[in-house]
């Protein structure tokens, strides 16, 4: 089992001294387990990365909020209330903006997930994992989870690490049905974690 290794997007060491920061952040977006929006409006949280990016036209703002909102679940629940201060929204509604950040990005190809879900409840859950299930064909999303059926439930491929350690990765299917090592199938049985 490798303890180090590299990376890489695209085949390039994002930790290189000549990494582009910037296209790098244009290209991966990242979500973490308490949401952070900004103390402004909705709309402003997620026109924020659009606008710094060069993109000033209303009518593509416009456009990219209600495509962002409605990707992330949230737009039916803020349509009429676009100018109200992000910071107002419940926790699960928070998280779901934020997801609407990252994807407002023009470039987005990969989208980290540090226990998006830990403080929500079922419902705000349900709605983060149904957002990650439509975006998967479009997106690579890395999520980091504790939470063992949410990662049967949204995951496509499955990595078990313990103690920092990879042990096991495979399909999703196989590793919670059939795991090949004796410390992931005492995981996913409950036996240990």
């Amino acid at each position: 089992i490798r303890e180090e290794g590299l990376v890489l997007l695209d085949g390039q060491d994002i930790y290189a001294p000549d990494m582009d920061l910037v296209a790098l952040r244009k290209r991966v977006g990242m979500l973490f387990a308490l949401p952070v929006a900004l103390p402004v409006s909705i709309y402003e949280n997620v026109v924020y990365g659009p606008r710094l990016s060069g993109i000033r036209a209303k009518a593509r703002l416009d456009e990219i909020v209600e495509r962002s909102l409605t990707a992330a679940f949230l737009w039916d629940e803020v349509r009429d209330r676009l100018r109200l201060p992000g910071l107002r929204l419940s926790g699960g509604q928070q998280q779901r903006l934020c997801l609407a950040r990252v994807l407002a990005m023009e470039e987005l190809e990969v989208i980290l997930l540090d226990e998006p879900c830990s403080g929500l409840d079922p419902i705000s859950t349900a709605k983060i994992e149904d957002a990650l299930k439509s975006l998967k064909e479009k997106y690579t999303i890395i999520l980091v989870t504790n939470n063992t059926r949410q990662a049967a439930r949204v995951a496509d491929q499955t990595a078990f690490f313990l103690m920092g350690k990879l042990v096991e990765c495979g399909p999703t299917e196989r590793i919670f049905t059939n795991p090949g090592d004796p410390q992931t199938h005492a995981y996913v049985t409950g036996r240990f974690g």
